[in-house]
């Protein structure tokens, strides 16, 4: 009962407050135009803020993991030549695209975060996790989509560099740069701009999950059948069940662990079908497969955690959440 009350703990809250998006949604509070500017502002200030200021305030050398890093980039590869190789399953070349990148391409920011900031009090090892996956996830779904353009049969120029260009001005990794580079250099943090920055990044989390929640459609989650179910199974199931056990293999405990998790089976980003649609695809694939993961999501990473809880390759204690004493 202790390991499943941890992973409900663990799991719940970040759940519910997408649930109190999606209800304020119905009673009309938020609207999904406001839903989409506040996806947009939590990508563009609070999240990029919280990473820097958990960077910010520790010390570089104890943070950097060159092991984990490389990690999170060669599991991230692998996963996508998997989800490569099993497109082929499906006759209609137009829709591959779409199923390699809705498969393999995590939530691995906002979900992330949540994920590892409710459990451990901080954003722990994600801001590592995002350096070794986010990027790969960009290129390699420009270059996934574009190979499979209904319309193209290759690869736009401007395209890859509009997308390069994203990568290095892409907020959450300029947080993290600039994070890694205050604490490399030891900069003092003033106790003003530390409180500031601090609540600015305290945002993050609920306005961001309740801007998802606010945003989800269940109609649009079994709309495409059998590709959207296979490509949700190995979103949340397939790439944990393979990759997991060489994680814990190579000695990832503890936050590292659970950002590995998050990478390998969160739901798959609502950015997804943002790029599917700019890119010449129909998106319909894309949103089903954003819309099953992040409804089923909430039942299969609290089976994981409850496994790896379990198992006691996780652990944590709740002192972060109990109210300070006078």
């Amino acid at each position: 009962m202790e390991n499943l009350a941890f992973s409900l703990n663990a799991a719940v809250p970040v759940f519910l407050m997408m649930v109190l998006g999606l209800f304020f949604r119905k009673i009309g509070w938020i609207d999904e135009d406001f839903a989409a500017k506040m996806n947009k502002f939590v990508f563009m200030v609070p999240l990029p803020t919280l990473v820097f200021k958990d960077l910010a305030t520790v010390d570089f050398r104890e943070v950097w993991d060159v092991k984990f890093v490389l990690y999170c980039f060669g599991i991230t590869l692998l996963s996508i030549a998997l989800a490569a190789l099993l497109s082929c399953l499906w006759k209609d070349r137009s829709i591959r695209g779409e199923f390699i990148q809705a498969s393999y391409r995590s939530s691995a920011a906002l979900l992330g975060i949540a994920f590892i900031q409710n459990i451990y009090g901080t954003a722990g090892m994600a801001p590592l996790m995002i350096i070794g996956s986010v990027p790969l996830y960009n290129i390699m779904a420009v270059l996934v989509l574009s190979l499979f353009r209904p319309d193209q049969g290759g690869l736009d120029r401007k395209v890859i560099k509009r997308t390069l260009k994203g990568i290095v001005t892409n907020p959450i990794i300029l947080g993290i740069g600039a994070g890694l580079l205050w604490s490399a250099l030891r900069i003092p943090m003033p106790v003003i701009v530390e409180k500031t920055v601090s609540s600015v990044a305290a945002m993050a989390t609920p306005m961001g999950l309740m801007a998802m929640g606010a945003s989800f459609d269940i109609k649009k989650a079994f709309a495409t059948g059998k590709p959207a179910l296979a490509a949700a199974f190995i979103k949340l199931v397939g790439f944990c069940i393979l990759f997991l056990p060489i994680a814990v293999g190579m000695g990832f405990r503890q936050e590292k662990l659970v950002a590995i998790l998050v990478m390998l089976g969160s739901a798959t980003t609502v950015s997804s079908f943002v790029m599917a649609k700019n890119m010449g695809h129909k998106g319909t694939l894309t949103s089903s497969v954003v819309m099953l993961t992040t409804l089923c999501s909430a039942f299969t990473l609290t089976g994981w955690l409850w496994i790896l809880k379990s198992l006691s390759l996780i652990s944590v204690s709740y002192t972060h959440l109990r109210a300070p004493r006078d």
